[in-house]
């Protein structure tokens, strides 16, 4: 693998060759004269360099999605039949010994003759496909610009072709991102559909009680494999609406004073120190959370006779809100200034003060922005893990009370997935269920938004 680098390095420097001889051939043919032309120079360069890169680059990428497949066939009939026999388990785990004496890696035992053997196969044929693959991908590029290169004409419509190959590039981009989220959607809901065979639809949704813990044998102790999922539901809300009530009103306010009231000089200083907010990792707000803000809240409850959890929902919806303040702020100061100066002006001259044009104007206007702020902050609450794990807790406990301990979906998720789990069991299948309910969450979000966005971009475009 450390010599793929320095065949794309070669393909980038073969490719800057091309560009640029592609070009010079384009200026020979013209006569020096560039009206001649059908394309600038450049785009002629471009087509080469295109021609000369791409094609190299996807034999690149569909020989070293397959090489150790392929490798691994060839290994594998080499071995005796008495190993070829073995089980699909059992000859991974064969295969596995094998590629580890390739790197020099601890195998699980005593290698003996065959698997040694195999392991100088292996190698020997890693060594033939590095070499090949250096000459065939520099073939490609080497032949494929030289056909561009020889299409170079007056009449070539160079600049047609650069322009329809980066369309191409374009939609394979996108349908990369479309076929991942489906493939997304599809692998949640199909671990899902397995899931609610096991658990009862209307128990998962509508269940008040959340212990996932399922006995082994019969009798196994603390297993109630109760999957009710209201008290986590419950809790993402409760934390995410304290998040919501701190981030959005503090955001929008800083956004319209840096936007319409502050001066540059202050506007220079306090925006970059407000985002630095959001570079900070949530672990370290995590700690924040758990050492300062979850035992003052704890301190000043017990002056006030409140019965305060160690851990409580209100501190993670505290530091959490103030983490998403960034986000809130950030957006709608873009979408603040995005506003027609026009505006301003036309309210200004008909004697508006600068609050009421803030109100009544630009509010209005930058409203399908700020809404997509608000939007993304509710996202990012609802997704956050580390913040609530260490500041709310892992009690699944339905109360409305900020100052008890909780938990969310996503520290669920998380704590169902972690150690040595199998996903024929319902605790582990439940995982996918709760992203399956997050993800029509989020959606029924987006759906929203999207309809205030529409209502009030009809009333100003």
């Amino acid at each position: 693998m450390t010599q793929t680098p320095i065949l794309v390095l070669l393909l980038l420097a073969l490719s800057s060759a091309a560009f640029y001889f592609g070009r010079k051939r384009a200026f020979q043919v013209a006569g020096g004269q560039i009206r001649k032309l059908h394309s600038l120079p450049g785009y002629y360069g471009l087509y080469v360099a295109i021609w000369a890169a791409l094609p190299a680059l996807l034999v690149l990428g569909v020989w070293l999605s397959m090489e150790g497949s392929l490798i691994t066939q060839m290994v594998v009939s080499t071995l005796p039949a008495s190993v070829q026999d073995l089980g699909p388990d059992k000859l991974n785990l064969v295969v596995n010994d094998i590629r580890n004496l390739v790197v020099g890696n601890i195998v699980s035992g005593t290698p003996d003759a065959a698997m040694q053997a195999a392991a100088d196969r292996y190698r020997e044929l890693q060594s033939i496909s590095k070499l090949a693959l250096f000459g065939v991908t520099l073939a490609v590029a080497a032949i494929a610009g030289w056909l561009a290169f020889s299409r170079i004409a007056p009449h070539h419509r160079a600049r047609n072709g650069v322009e329809r190959i980066v369309m191409y590039v374009l939609i394979a981009c996108s349908l990369v991102a479309i076929l991942t989220t489906v493939g997304i959607v599809l692998s949640v809901l199909f671990e899902s559909i397995r899931f609610f065979r096991a658990v009862p639809v209307s128990e998962f949704l509508f269940g008040l009680d959340w212990s996932p813990q399922i006995a082994m044998r019969a009798d196994q102790a603390g297993s109630s494999g109760a999957f009710g999922a209201v008290p986590l539901f419950a809790g993402t809300l409760l934390i995410t609406l304290i998040a919501m009530i701190i981030a959005v009103p503090i955001g929008l306010m800083s956004a319209f004073y840096l936007a319409e009231y502050a001066s540059r000089r202050v506007r220079a200083i306090a925006k970059p120190l407000l985002e630095v907010l959001a570079g900070i990792p949530t672990v370290v707000y995590g700690f924040f959370a758990a050492l300062t803000v979850a035992p003052f809240i704890r301190d000043s409850g017990s002056i006030l006779g409140l019965d305060v959890a160690s851990e409580s929902a209100l501190a993670a919806g505290l530091v959490m809100g103030v983490m998403i303040i960034p986000f809130v702020s950030s957006l709608s100061d873009d979408v603040i200034n995005a506003v027609p100066q026009s505006l301003r002006d036309g309210a200004y001259g008909m004697g508006a003060t600068r609050s009421e044009t803030v109100r009544q104007v630009i509010f209005p206007a930058a409203l399908p922005g700020i809404v997509g702020a608000i939007l993304l902050a509710v996202s990012r609450a609802i997704g956050e893990t580390m913040i609530v794990v260490m500041a709310a807790g892992l009690a699944a406990n339905l109360t409305a009370n900020p100052l008890e301990a909780v938990t969310t979906v996503t520290v669920q998720i998380v704590t169902l997935l972690v150690g040595d789990q199998e996903f024929d069991s319902p605790k582990t299948l439940a995982a996918f269920a709760l992203g399956l309910m997050l993800f029509l969450v989020t959606l029924v979000l987006n759906v929203l938004a999207l309809h205030i966005v529409r209502k009030y971009r009809e009333q100003y475009d």
